[in-house]
């Protein structure tokens, strides 16, 4: 809006009040005095714009203006949080294990973790021991198998390991959630427990992304809360309490309300590719799943219905795919209609 003020024109504007019959040329004492003012007014027109600007947030706001403004409607951004999960301590029996037991992945960027509770080897030589990521964020999510270094020396522990993928793990709200909860405000105002209330109070949680409200589902006065994460992913057991918690102290009193995160349906692929001279099978198949879970991930809560179409319009998205035949989404040809509580996720690709 004020780019065009520039110290060039502005000078020239100042210059411009002062008669002609002094001298006014660069270098001399009237343009001299009248330099510094106007290189600062530049940089005062400059703020002005981006002032402006801040006032309509969008996607390119600093995020220290957009957490000020969306603290004017009473929206604090939802801090990271730790991952947890258990591990399996194999040892000699009767070795304690003390909590605050540092372990850690076994990347040469390694993940740190440490138990929560003390624990004893059991007479067979293993003890399971809850744990926690030691830094916030999704990182802490590692995959099964990954977590396998002592950091903290025991006497009697032979090796540590995570049979099962940890969770739990998310990070600080993002600049684009921060933004659409603040829209959501404005454009769905809340009403005594109107449906804009309950999927502001789920979004409150960390790591809830999406929300869905079902009235009357189980007979008058029954309000249903389906909920996904920000990845669109069903929420985990822990999260959909935290999601259940945050509600109950702020429904109406006389609401019945049930929380639960959406049913995932696996999307089974069966295809026949034709790939270009620079593709192999293996990098092919990668990208095609990547591809789909692309679509999946974009359709989820916004459209309930897989459509055969859009599968096979992904496969020829995928990198190396020239063509596909004899396309078959978990058995069949036809389009996979979703309940409004369920999202897709994608299962297992075959490339016949």
């Amino acid at each position: 809006m004020f780019e065009d003020q520039t110290f060039e024109v502005i000078m020239q504007r100042m210059l411009s009040r002062i008669p002609d019959d002094f001298d006014k040329r660069q270098g001399s004492v009237i343009w001299d005095m009248l330099a510094p003012s106007a290189l600062e007014l530049e940089q005062v027109y400059q703020q002005f714009d981006l002032t402006v600007q801040w006032l309509f947030l969008n996607k390119d706001t600093p995020r220290e203006i957009l957490v000020a403004r969306a603290k004017d409607l009473g929206i604090e951004p939802k801090p990271a949080e730790k991952a947890s999960g258990t591990v399996v301590f194999t040892g000699q029996p009767d070795t304690v294990i003390p909590a605050n037991t540092r372990i850690s992945t076994g990347d040469s960027v390694p993940i740190f973790f440490y138990t929560t509770s003390d624990a004893t080897v059991t007479e067979n030589g293993t003890v399971s021991v809850p744990v926690e990521a030691e830094v916030p964020g999704a990182a802490g999510n590692v995959p099964s198998g990954a977590i396998t270094a002592l950091v903290s020396t025991i006497d009697g522990v032979e090796s540590v390991t995570n049979p099962q993928a940890f969770e739990n793990g998310i990070d600080e709200e993002s600049d684009e959630s921060i933004l659409t909860r603040y829209f959501e405000r404005i454009t769905m105002p809340s009403s005594s427990g109107n449906d804009a209330d309950y999927i502001r109070w789920a979004k409150e949680v960390p790591g809830i992304g999406y929300v869905r409200v079902f009235r009357r589902w189980n007979g008058p006065g029954t309000v249903r809360v389906v909920v996904i994460t920000d990845q669109k992913k069903s929420p985990s057991p822990q999260m959909i309490d935290k999601v259940k918690d945050n509600i109950e102290t702020k429904r109406p009193t006389l609401a019945d309300v049930t929380v639960d995160g959406a049913r995932e349906v696996s999307i089974d692929i069966d295809v026949k590719v034709t790939l270009n001279e620079q593709g192999d099978m293996e990098t092919a198949l990668q990208q095609i799943k990547n591809s789909i879970n692309d679509y999946l991930l974009n359709a989820a809560f916004f459209e309930q219905t897989v459509r055969y179409t859009k599968v096979g319009e992904a496969i020829l998205n995928a990198g190396y795919v020239l063509d596909y035949e004899n396309l078959k989404i978990n058995g069949g040809t036809a389009n996979i209609q979703l309940n409004d509580d369920e999202i897709a996720v994608l299962g297992r690709v075959t490339l016949l």
